[in-house]
């Protein structure tokens, strides 16, 4: 599932499905709430933003919470996905698409990529995330 229509795996694969509805619902909190991303991560999740690393579902929320932004739209280009044989049952997800920063004129282009891992409670957490703007 590419968003470009090219091959990845068999259409509508329960990964893919999985795969869409997190970046569905990541983006349109990021862009709405972005405090209760922080649910999202567990205590041993990671992010790297823009090459900063931050550990622990509490200090990633309190990084994105942070962003020196208020406003901004996320649009999707492509999203492309994979099970992970190392996580049983976990989903790596490459999201690429632009943000509109609020008052701004341009869009940026950002790539992003998730490590989804399963949790006790039958749904996923975000154990691995890491987030570039691509310049030029």
């Amino acid at each position: 599932m590419d968003g470009q229509g090219k091959e990845g795996g068999g259409a509508g694969s329960e990964y893919e499905v999985v795969a869409r509805a997190f970046v569905d619902y990541y983006y349109q909190t990021f862009d709405t709430n972005r405090a209760a991303l922080a649910a999202l991560y567990g205590n041993t999740s990671m992010l790297s933003f823009e090459g900063h690393l931050v550990a622990g579902a509490e200090g990633i929320g309190l990084k994105l919470a942070q962003l020196p932004f208020e406003q901004c739209r996320h649009s999707i280009c492509t999203i492309d996905c994979q099970p992970t044989p190392s996580f049983p049952g976990g989903i790596l997800v490459f999201v690429s698409g632009n943000l509109q920063l609020g008052g701004e004129e341009h869009q940026l282009r950002f790539s992003q990529m998730f490590q989804l891992v399963p949790n006790q409670q039958g749904s996923f957490f975000v154990q691995n995330d890491i987030f570039r703007l691509n310049y030029g």
